[in-house]
């Protein structure tokens, strides 16, 4: 009986083990997974949670010095409760009727630099700056979003 016991308890630390991606993309198991894995000394994908990343301050304006060119500040913190990857920033410039213009998504290489190997830790703040072609003459608002 204990033997059944003991090789029932192996299985589910291999299952565990084997499917630890997945499992700790879920807030219910990560902290066990990640327990496990300080044991074991396996390692964990970044947590990903976009919608965890809250926007504190955004601004659009035309560039001071490149005629045609737009400078974007945004400052953002990471609200989740572990430290998770960088997210892509995904910036949406519309006309006056609401219609984009123009859209693209910067992926954390592109506004930090080659600086990306750490995560974004709990509670951290983030400043950026970009400087981007106008579209168009017609721009007139923006909008921010968080991916993956």
């Amino acid at each position: 009986m204990l033997a059944i016991v003991a090789l029932a308890l192996l299985l589910g630390l291999q299952v565990l083990l084997a499917d630890r991606a997945r499992l700790a993309a879920d807030a219910r198991w990560r902290p066990l997974v990640a327990a496990t894995c300080g044991v074991f000394g396996c390692s964990l994908p970044p947590w990903r949670e976009p919608a965890a990343f809250v926007l504190v301050a955004r601004e659009v304006r035309p560039h001071p010095e490149v005629p045609g060119a737009l400078r974007v500040r945004a400052t953002f913190r990471n609200d989740a409760r572990w430290p998770q990857a960088w997210p892509t920033l995904l910036l949406t410039l519309s006309d006056v009727e609401g219609r984009a213009v123009a859209a693209r998504a910067f992926g954390a290489d592109e506004y930090r630099g080659a600086t990306t190997s750490a995560p974004i830790a709990p509670g951290q703040t983030a400043d950026i700056a970009l400087d981007i072609r106008e579209p168009s003459v017609a721009t007139v608002s923006f909008a921010f979003d968080f991916g993956h």
